[in-house]
């Protein structure tokens, strides 16, 4: 069988996709222990074989281009099938490294991830970390993230769904605003209440809120003055400075409940949860550092299913 790849060749492929994974030359060179000239000579090797630009450089930004994106994701799925056939002869588990990419949302990344950052960089020193924070879908390839956490499954079937915790669900207002409006003793009552909206970031639909009515779910929907996109922090805000009334996360407000600086409304309707999970694309060889981040936040998170939701374990 001929040779298709010398060392000189395999080297710089590695460079290629280490520079693709840190956004920079310098970055690259400093973990591989070469001159960013080095790095630079690698990609321009592969451009000249390939007959392709791989990367868009100026002075302050490097981004791959198509073709750069497309040999990038083959690449770095070849890389890790050599690294797991390696382990696989020589029973060697290295320690989770690199650059780890994950998107989550933003009330779910301030009050659940984000504290736990720290102790998982700990545990694993040499995993960079970079997070995002948005409610907006993400293109796992286009943007190249290893991870996301999202509020449902997808149905995407070259994605895998890790259950997180199921998020208890609260309705709060600030006594301010209960002492000018008065406390609602039912649901049905809300709909002589300012409820402030929060608008689904996949639909721009308003949320209905979720209740528990003689042992039945139901949903019921709400109006208010108030509405809120995007960021749900800000409608908790509105909450606190008593705009009205909110139904968020547990999470969210619970240190503000036994604070006083808002009071928990309808105890005997909730008990209802929405789920979180994680999501990242089916591959058999997903590199170290994205398993352990993922056992991570399970062995942190993982609650109870509600029934009917499907997940894999």
């Amino acid at each position: 069988m001929s040779r298709q790849f010398d060392d000189i060749l395999l080297g710089s492929i590695e460079l290629f996709c280490s520079a693709a994974e840190l956004g920079s030359f310098t970055a690259a060179a400093t973990a591989a222990a070469v001159t960013p000239a080095a790095v630079s000579r690698a990609v321009s090797r592969l451009e000249a074989r390939l007959g392709v630009r791989l990367f868009v450089r100026t002075t302050r930004t490097l981004n791959l281009t198509e073709a750069g994106r497309e040999y990038f994701d083959q690449c770095r799925q070849a890389l890790a099938r050599l690294v797991e056939a390696e382990r696989a002869v020589t029973g060697r588990q290295s320690a989770p490294s690199g650059l780890l990419r994950i998107s989550m949302p933003t009330p779910y990344g301030h009050y659940r991830v984000l504290p736990l950052l720290p102790a998982f960089t700990r545990r694993y020193p040499d995993v960079k970390v970079d997070f995002h924070l948005s409610n907006r879908n993400i293109d796992f390839g286009d943007e190249g993230f290893d991870l996301a956490i999202r509020g449902r499954a997808p149905a995407d079937s070259t994605m895998i769904a890790r259950a997180l915790e199921d998020a208890e669900l609260v309705v709060v207002a600030a006594p301010a605003y209960l002492k000018r409006a008065g406390t609602p003793a039912t649901p049905d009552a809300l709909r002589d209440h300012n409820c402030i909206q929060f608008a689904l970031p996949s639909t721009g639909r308003n949320i209905p809120w979720l209740f528990k009515a003689d042992g039945e779910d139901v949903e019921l929907p709400t109006n208010g003055l108030y509405g809120c996109a995007e960021d749900i922090l800000g409608a908790v805000t509105l909450a606190r400075a008593g705009g009205g009334i909110f139904q968020t996360y547990r999470f969210i407000v619970d240190a503000d409940i036994r604070a006083g600086d808002l009071v928990e409304l309808l105890p005997a309707h909730g008990g209802r949860t929405r789920p979180f999970c994680l999501i990242y694309p089916h591959n058999r060889h997903a590199p170290l550092r994205v398993r352990a981040f993922v056992d991570f936040l399970v062995e942190h998170l993982r609650g109870p299913r509600p029934a009917g939701k499907r997940f894999i374990t």
